[in-house]
């Protein structure tokens, strides 16, 4: 124990009672209270959400069913598609971030790459997704989910928190976990998204706003699901028809997991084709009529069979029970990546979690089918091989292996099988790094921050910043901060106040009074500018614009 002047000594107890009050005033309670209501507020609408694209899809399939037997309706089917092809594309005009998938563009908004304002983005994200699900568009509905959470996140704040701005982007957070978690039932996989995919990092802000809001998520999904009649599982009754691998069957897992390695390097190389393709030769035709091409095809192939086209949902079922020629899923195979991609390029509202999920589950029913004609495995090996390939797709294809084993237990009920998810998952991972194909999320970011920025100019700019009272930075570490996008802090100078105080194991806490010398580039400065001070406090900046990129 400490025994110098008991003056210090006093003084140390004070700042240390002083600083875990601020602690919990400043960091703990937000978190709860902020959390707490989104998490809630995001769980009741996803069921809802959930129910209404559930009724949506059952009627989307009545129609395909009647217009087999009544083919004079077509022309009016037509109609009703090219009017639901300009009302998407005006939608489009009016809130440019409706577009394409909605994890991605939740990760670029939770990075601060994309702005978009929230109320908007929950209406709009609604309505547009479900007729994509009324046409039958190969798309998901757990990307609107994941967005219209991180928008509840954001509407948290700016209704009952508008003093509280710097806490934008860790509540937005906390409403994307929220709303994976109430589209899947997979709560730890939706605490996993926060850390594995939209930040790629792990920080105690971070865990406790994801913690809290997946929490209270799932205790509304628990509650409203069984009143709405709906099951929160994703594949419910799965567990019954996965076989348990023996370690001497794990040469099963390792090819699952190098053969959907190679499909995932495949199919990423096949988006930039795409992306070629639509936004290269096709970049002067007027977006309805992509849209209304989109629509069209999706109507040809859904009078064929509804199994090339909606989410799919329905499809893995009848792959579990391989109730589907093989030569047929060939086709449905080609058919679905070519229409998901070309969809989420031309910018069509929907997810691609699912859809790749269902591709995955295709190529191993074909490959399981391969292993079983030729001897070397028997049938009741067929179910497992499908969810091994789940998971390795997941790992390989979006880059986040730890979410695939994670997701694999919770969603896909592998609690008998970890090892051999760990090995399918682990060698799709390495194969994919092998032939240097990024996540498709990651992808899909890139080239949504691109249009966006199209034709801007971005400029470097170096500045001071003076860490004013109350505000948001003190107590907080920097890695714990969510900056501006693309904002070092190159040094931080501590306050007299602050004496000679290390910090524990080299952490970087800031205090009121600190002085920290940041460098940024963006395109919108005051916007940055807007973001900075709501962190640190207001205040006058010398701003010094190093170059302009």
């Amino acid at each position: 124990m400490y025994k110098g002047n008991p003056s210090l000594r006093r003084n140390g107890i004070w700042q240390m009672k002083n600083f875990n009050v601020n602690y919990l005033k400043n960091i703990v309670a937000p978190a709860l209270i902020f959390s707490f209501i989104t998490g809630s507020l995001t769980g009741a609408i996803i069921v809802f959400y959930r129910l209404a694209a559930s009724g949506v899809i059952h009627l989307s399939e009545s129609i395909y069913s009647m217009l087999g037997q009544k083919l004079y309706l077509i022309p009016i089917a037509l109609a009703v598609l090219a009017l639901l092809a300009y009302a998407t594309c005006y939608a489009y005009k009016k809130a440019p971030n409706l577009k394409g998938g909605g994890i991605p563009t939740s990760i670029g908004i939770l990075r601060g790459l994309i702005s978009f304002k929230w109320l908007r983005n929950i209406i709009g994200v609604w309505a547009i997704s479900l007729s994509t699900f009324l046409v039958g568009v190969p798309l998901g509905n757990e990307g609107p989910c994941v967005q219209m959470g991180t928008a509840i996140g954001r509407g948290t704040v700016r209704t009952l928190a508008k003093k509280n701005a710097a806490w934008d982007r860790y509540v937005m957070t906390g409403g994307a976990c929220a709303g994976f978690t109430a589209a899947t039932n997979a709560p730890i996989s939706g605490i996993m998204f926060a850390i594995e995919e939209a930040h790629q990092r792990i920080s105690p802000m971070i865990l406790m706003v994801a913690f809290i809001s997946v929490m209270f998520s799932t205790l509304a999904i628990r509650i409203l699901c069984p009143l709405f009649g709906l099951q929160p599982d994703l594949f419910p009754g799965l567990e019954e028809k996965v076989k348990t691998l023996e370690l001497s069957e794990l040469w099963i897992a390792a090819v699952i997991g190098l053969v959907i390695g190679l499909a995932a390097s495949a199919f990423l190389k096949y988006y930039k084709l795409m992306a070629k393709l639509v936004n290269g030769k096709l970049a002067n035709v007027r977006l309805e009529v992509k849209v209304m091409l989109i629509f069209v095809l999706t109507l040809g192939f859904g009078l064929i069979s509804y199994s090339f086209i909606s989410t799919g949902h329905g499809l893995i079922e009848d792959l579990m029970t391989g109730g589907i020629a093989w030569y047929i899923l060939i086709v449905i195979l080609i058919f679905r990546a070519t229409m998901m991609l070309a969809a989420n390029i031309t910018g069509i509202t929907g997810g691609m979690f699912l859809p790749i999920i269902v591709l995955s589950a295709i190529i191993s029913s074909l490959l399981g089918r391969i292993m079983i004609t030729l001897g070397i495995i028997s049938s009741e090996y067929y179910s497992v091989i499908i969810v091994l390939g789940i998971a390795a797709c997941i790992s390989g294809m979006m880059k986040c292996p730890l979410t695939a084993i994670v997701f694999s237990l919770e969603a896909l009920f592998c609690t008998e099988n970890i090892l051999p998810v760990i090995v399918s998952a682990a060698l799709a991972y390495f194969v994919t790094e092998v032939f240097n194909a990024k996540s498709i999320n990651e992808t899909v970011i890139e080239r949504r921050t691109k249009e966006i920025n199209a034709g801007k100019t971005p400029v470097v700019i170096d500045t001071f910043v003076t860490v004013k009272a109350s505000t948001f930075a003190i107590g907080k570490q920097i890695r714990d901060i969510f900056w501006p996008c693309n904002l070092f802090v190159l040094s931080i100078k501590h306050s007299e106040k602050a004496g000679a105080v290390v910090d524990t194991n080299g952490d970087k806490t800031i205090r009121e009074g600190d002085i920290l010398h940041v460098r940024y580039s963006c395109y919108d400065e005051e916007e940055a500018k807007r973001e900075l001070l709501a962190i640190v406090g207001q205040q006058e900046l010398e701003e010094n614009i190093v170059r302009v990129v």
